[in-house]
């Protein structure tokens, strides 16, 4: 008796989508951030069709918005920034990359992207040094805790 090999029915929405980064920020002052990269790979055995939609498609151009993933390959997909006022600093933009089998119509899987446009980079990066700093104090004094926990519990060990 020989069983028939059956692809899983893939259900509508359900499809895990892998894209990275999953954030895109802008910075007015530095122009090397007004183009930007997504990188959408396809982990599955079967061609994926992709489609790349917007909520304020006037501010943004996007180099390829819709095409193909083979299976288990990726494609960069290029977004520029086209709009750089300060009337859209710190709004929230966002895209939704939607994908589907090569032959279907129906999406079986969507991610959104959020991307934000914010005045300084410098300011930004100073926060995100200040931030850094902080991380690295807190793991220090962790660690440093850690040490003399770990520390004392082998002299406990060692004096039984």
């Amino acid at each position: 008796m020989q069983q028939q090999r059956r692809q899983p029915e893939l259900v509508e929405g359900n499809l895990p989508v892998f894209v990275f980064p999953t954030e895109l920020i802008f910075y007015a002052d530095d122009q090397s951030t007004h183009k930007q990269v997504l990188t959408l790979y396809n982990p599955y055995e079967f061609a994926l069709k992709f489609k790349v939609l917007c909520t304020t498609p006037n501010k943004y151009v996007v180099v390829d918005a819709a095409g193909a993933v083979k299976p288990q390959c990726c494609v960069d997909i290029v977004i520029r920034h086209r709009d750089v006022r300060s009337c859209h600093y710190d709004v929230i933009d966002k895209f939704r990359l939607q994908v589907s089998e090569q032959s279907q119509r129906k999406a079986l899987g969507r991610k959104e992207i959020i991307a934000t446009l914010l005045p300084s980079a410098r300011e930004q990066r100073k926060e995100v040094e200040e931030k850094r700093i902080k991380e690295h104090l807190t793991e220090s004094v962790f660690l440093e805790q850690m040490l003399c926990q770990t520390g004392l519990i082998t002299m406990v060990i060692l004096r039984i």
